[in-house]
């Protein structure tokens, strides 16, 4: 690479980067979520707006010049961003299945989640599904994309409106990422059944797929239930070892070789690299008790500041650079999926957490939370349009449900705290004699 062509890189990182945080400020002053305004950054530079309005001046900034060098490193950022943004997550859900959200997971887990999930399964055979199919012409596969798309909660999306918002420390934050991060598992499992139907189909092979898909999902699982139960421990000791120099003497460096070894590991066991990101920072940080903790908190704030103003905006202004929203729109279909997938979400998650025991607030608060679809809902929706298991149409349908739904998480949240209304009530707990509310309404300075 040629330092024009290095310094051509560099100047479309500098465009995205700025346009992504000041776009993120004015909705942060409009009170609407950073995340939305970082994408629309994207989507205003990109081939939606920039590329149809000066095509020429578009190519220059970011198609031409040593292309292939210019994807591989917005490739690199953009999972980097990700992947920074999930392992931050993880080590301030420090609690993700504590004690007190046992009951409540276990039940939003075995109601909110699958009950959308097969809803939306059964009834999509009813819809005309050669309206949402690909190429690949595998109706069974679209099936399975609906339903998953029906139930994903955006993980990413909803821990940076927790960080923007600063509600990340508290028990609503850990409860919402802790059944999220369990079913999104499940989810992202049967997308990998519908990207294997769909290889099948177009193959006219499927004599492996059974064995395939299973050991896939064992070693996902086993992986997922060492990480939150035995790793904590061990991370812990070794951090308090004599030995361990790094550690000691710089912690930044320490939380960052766990950060990489998790996900290196999981490259390995083709594990989905954004929960084992979030799972090292669980790891790395679950584990800490009183001064240890301590010493951990500045390395911590360091790295979470330097992914939220650069990494984190630069991961979502590329998602919405990459969309192309000018190619096909069907307002009727988002309509009606928007609106009638919400309303399964709702009354899932509601009756879930009703039977938990909670009141008609912390419902809402957490029906409209799980709704949010922001990034996961693109990339799956991306990963089955480019396997062509849907259509462009319902890909832009999938694409702007997502963004839809994590806006309007944003904004109810924003208004909760504004009230003064508590996000989670902790009706269960107030039984036992302890009040959680202080915990739930957290200082607007953070």
């Amino acid at each position: 690479m040629t330092n024009p062509q290095l310094g051509q890189i560099l100047l479309a990182i500098l465009v995205l980067l700025l346009a992504a945080n000041l776009l993120g400020q004015l909705f942060r002053k409009l009170r609407q979520p950073k995340v939305v305004g970082e994408i629309l950054a994207g989507i205003l530079l990109g081939p939606t707006v920039l590329g149809k309005i000066v095509p020429g001046f578009a190519a220059d900034l970011f198609g031409t010049g040593n292309p292939e060098a210019k994807a591989v490193v917005f490739g690199f950022l953009y999972n980097l961003g990700l992947l920074m943004l999930m392992f931050v997550s993880g080590c301030a859900a420090k609690h993700l299945l504590g004690k007190d959200n046992r009951k409540a997971t276990a039940w939003i887990l075995g109601i909110g989640t699958p009950l959308p999930f097969f809803i939306a399964l059964f009834a999509a055979p009813l819809l005309p599904l050669e309206e949402f199919t690909g190429s690949a012409g595998s109706e069974q596969a679209v099936v399975l994309v609906f339903a998953a798309a029906t139930a994903v909660t955006s993980i990413p999306v909803i821990t940076k409106i927790f960080y923007d918002l600063g509600i990340l420390h508290t028990r609503f934050a850990s409860l919402q990422l802790g059944s999220a991060v369990l079913e999104d598992i499940a989810l992202w499992g049967v997308l990998s059944v519908a990207t294997a139907i769909a290889a099948a189909t177009l193959n006219a092979d499927s004599d492996a797929l059974t064995a395939t898909i299973g050991s896939h999902m064992a070693v996902n699982a086993a992986y997922v239930v060492i990480a939150l139960a035995v790793m904590p421990a061990v991370l812990r000791k070794l951090s308090r070892a004599s030995w361990n120099v790094v550690a000691r003497n710089s912690p930044i460096a320490w939380m960052l070789t766990v950060f990489l070894g998790y996900v290196s590991l999981a490259a390995a066991l083709d594990v989905t690299l954004a929960f084992a990101a979030l799972l090292a920072g669980f790891g790395v940080m679950g584990g800490m008790r009183g001064t240890e903790q301590e010493r951990f908190r500045d390395p911590m704030q360091s790295l979470s500041d330097i992914s939220g103003h650069f990494f984190v905006p630069l991961y979502f202004a590329i998602v919405g650079y990459r969309l192309d929203l000018s190619k096909t729109f069907n307002p009727l279909m988002l309509i009606g999926f928007l609106l009638g997938t919400s309303l399964v979400v709702f009354l899932s998650v509601g009756l879930g957490a009703k039977l938990a025991g909670m009141n008609r607030l912390d419902i809402v608060n957490l029906a409209v939370t799980q709704n949010a679809r922001g990034g996961p809902g693109i990339v799956m929706a991306s990963v089955a349009f480019d396997t062509g298991i849907i259509n462009a149409t319902f890909y832009t349908t999938l694409v702007l449900t997502a963004v839809l739904t994590s806006q309007a998480c944003g904004f109810w949240l924003d208004h909760v705290l504004r009230k003064g209304w508590p996000l989670l009530s902790g009706a269960d707990l107030r039984r036992r004699g302890v009040d959680s509310l202080p915990d739930e309404i957290p200082s607007r300075t953070a």
